[in-house]
C-alpha cells in the first residue's frame, strides 16, 4: 500500500512533470514503469525522488517497448501501474498499447508531446494527437484527454486512472513539452477532498477464488483463431465504447454562446485562445472558444450545436490539421465556413490568433 503525500490541499510551484508525479501518487499509483525520452524525463525522476516517502516502485526498463510491456504485466498482477512517452518512444510503445486495447485492460499513460517526425526536436508540438487517438493495428478505442495547464496536469491525471480502471480501455493524458517544463502554481489535493472515489485494482491474473466454484476463469486474449470470432468481440468493444462515450466526455465552452467567430483548438493552444477571445472582446469582436478535452472520444453534439450558432470557424492548433481532420468528420454536413491556422512543432500565440481573426472579420466584411 502506497502511502500518499497530499493528505490536505496544498500550494505548490512545480513544473508539469512534477505534477504529475504526484498525481499519479494521489491516484495511489504503486509502480511506474518508463524510460527516459525529453520532455518527459522529470515524470520518472520526480517519482524516484518521492519513493522513500510513498514506498512505491519504479523500473527503469531497456527501452518504450518494454516499458509498455512491462507496464500491462504490473497491471495483469493487480498492480496500480502507469507509464509516460513521447515522441519516438509514443510510436514504439504503440504495440502495448495495442494490446492493452485488444485485451481490455486500464493501460495509463502521460503523452508529453514534441515535435515530430522521428527525433525532430525535444521541445513541443501537438503532432502526437492522431498517434495518441488511434496509434496501433485496431479502431482506436481508447480515452485521451487534452490537459491546457498544471491544474488540468494534476486533475486529468487522477481522474485518467479512475476511468481506466472503470472502462477497462486504455487511458491516455495528451500533454506537451510546454506543460511538462513550465512552473506555475497548482492546488494538489487528497480526491477524496473532492468527493472522488478512487476505482479498485483487482488483479487480472490469480485472483482470489477457486476457477469455477468462486469465480469464472480469467481469459484475456490477444489472438483469435477466426475473423468471425474477432468481429464478434470488436462488435462488442464497440458498443462498450459507444456507451461509455457519453459518460467520460468533456468540453469547455468560452465565450461561445454569442460568438460570431469559434476557434476550436485543444491542449495549451486553448489556453492561447482564451487571451486572444478576451482582447478580441475588447476590440469589440465577439470571439469564443470550443475547447474538445475529451479528444478521443469527441464531445461531437455538443461541438455540432457551438459551430451552428457561429459565422465562422477557426480551427487552430500546432500540427497540421491533425485535430481539425477529427472534427471535420463528425461536422459533416455543416455549412459554418472555416479557416485554419496550423503551425507544425510550434506554439500558437494569443497574438496569432487575434490577428488571424481580424483578417477574417474584415473579410466577412468586404463580402
Amino acid at each position: 500500500m502506497v502511502k500518499k503525500l497530499i493528505t490536505q490541499d496544498t500550494r505548490m510551484f512545480l513544473t508539469g512533470n512534477e505534477v504529475i508525479a504526484y498525481a499519479a501518487n494521489a491516484a495511489e499509483a504503486e509502480f511506474m514503469y518508463g524510460y527516459p525520452i525529453t520532455p518527459q524525463n522529470e515524470i520518472m525522476h520526480t517519482w524516484c525522488k518521492l519513493l522513500p516517502k510513498t514506498e512505491a516502485g519504479f523500473l527503469q526498463t531497456e527501452d518504450e517497448i518494454s516499458a509498455g510491456f512491462s507496464t500491462i504485466g504490473g497491471i495483469l498482477a493487480g498492480k496500480r501501474a502507469f507509464t509516460a512517452t513521447a515522441g519516438p518512444g509514443n510510436v514504439i510503445m504503440q504495440d502495448a498499447q495495442s494490446m492493452a486495447e485488444m485485451m481490455r485492460i486500464p493501460f495509463v499513460c502521460a503523452v508529453m508531446q514534441r515535435g515530430g517526425p522521428s527525433t525532430a526536436t525535444v521541445i513541443y508540438a501537438q503532432q502526437e494527437t492522431r498517434l495518441t487517438c488511434f496509434g496501433g493495428n485496431g479502431e482506436g478505442f481508447r480515452i485521451v484527454y487534452s490537459t491546457a495547464g498544471h491544474q488540468d496536469l494534476f486533475d486529468y491525471m487522477i481522474k485518467s486512472f479512475n476511468t481506466a480502471w472503470k472502462y477497462r480501455f486504455p487511458t491516455f493524458m495528451l500533454a506537451d513539452g510546454y506543460q511538462g517544463k513550465m512552473r506555475e502554481p497548482v492546488t494538489l489535493y487528497d480526491p477524496s477532498s473532492r468527493g472522488i472515489k478512487m476505482e479498485p485494482t483487482p488483479a487480472a491474473l490469480r485472483a482470489p477464488g477457486k476457477i469455477g466454484v468462486d469465480r469464472e476463469a480469467t481469459h484475456l486474449r490477444n489472438t483469435f483463431n477466426l475473423e468471425e470470432e474477432l468481429m464478434a468481440h470488436l462488435d462488442q468493444y464497440q458498443i462498450d465504447y459507444d456507451a461509455m462515450s457519453k459518460e467520460v466526455e468533456e468540453y469547455l465552452e468560452y465565450k461561445a454562446e454569442d460568438a460570431e467567430v469559434l476557434i476550436i483548438a485543444h491542449g495549451i493552444v486553448a489556453r492561447s485562445a482564451m487571451t486572444a477571445v478576451d482582447e478580441l472582446r475588447q476590440k469589440g469582436i465577439k470571439a469564443g472558444l470550443f475547447r474538445p478535452i475529451t479528444i478521443r472520444p469527441l464531445p461531437v453534439e455538443p461541438m455540432r450545436k457551438a459551430v451552428k450558432r457561429a459565422k465562422q470557424i477557426l480551427f487552430t492548433e500546432s500540427a497540421n490539421g491533425q485535430l481539425a481532420q477529427m472534427c471535420l468528420e463528425k461536422l459533416y454536413g455543416i455549412t459554418t465556413p472555416y479557416q485554419t491556422l496550423f503551425k507544425m512543432g510550434v506554439g500558437v500565440t494569443g497574438d496569432d490568433l487575434v490577428e488571424k481573426v481580424q483578417s477574417m472579420v474584415r473579410e466577412m466584411a468586404s463580402v
